[in-house]
């Protein structure tokens, strides 16, 4: 097998990296006939005031319940409050209530705000019975303190869940 020279490949280069280019296609950024807008980079917005579900996923990772010290999540929906022991080590809830149950709503019958401070109570119980006395963190799920989010709060407080 012979070796064949091959000629040289000639390029040619232009005022960008300060050779002089002969080529007669090559126009000036001067002459050319569309403006040029300047390239503006901004830093993404809001980046301290993320929706809530992103710093509720946050936390979640952050923080993570086991059997003594399981994570109490509540949700209040616009009628509705529900509350819920988390063991995320074993993936077990370890107690659930709502202002639906009847057994909290019925006897004697109640308005929601009562129900809420009533699932604190049955929360509250609950802990007793299982011989826990601290939680890992109180996830609220992002959502703003309403009356019976309070009334729950006030019932789970006097326990030293809360320390306010």
């Amino acid at each position: 097998m012979a070796l064949v020279p091959v000629p040289a490949l000639g390029f040619k280069t232009s005022n960008l990296f300060g050779m002089h280019s002969n080529s007669s296609n090559f126009i000036p950024m001067q002459n050319r006939n569309f403006l040029m807008k300047p390239l503006v980079i901004q830093a993404k917005a809001n980046t301290r005031k993320d929706s809530a579900k992103t710093l509720n996923r946050r936390l979640q990772r952050k923080f993570n319940g086991s059997p003594k010290k399981p994570r109490l999540s509540v949700f209040c929906s616009e009628k509705q409050l529900y509350a819920m022991l988390v063991d995320d080590q074993n993936k077990k809830c370890l107690f659930y209530g709502s202002t639906l149950q009847k057994s909290i709503r019925e006897n004697p019958p109640c308005s929601t705000v009562e129900a809420a401070k009533r699932v604190g109570e049955e929360l509250v119980q609950a802990c007793i019975d299982l011989k826990i006395n601290k939680i890992s963190s109180y996830d609220r799920n992002g959502l703003a303190r309403g009356e019976r989010m309070q009334a729950f709060e006030i019932a789970i407080s006097s326990y030293g869940f809360l320390s306010r």
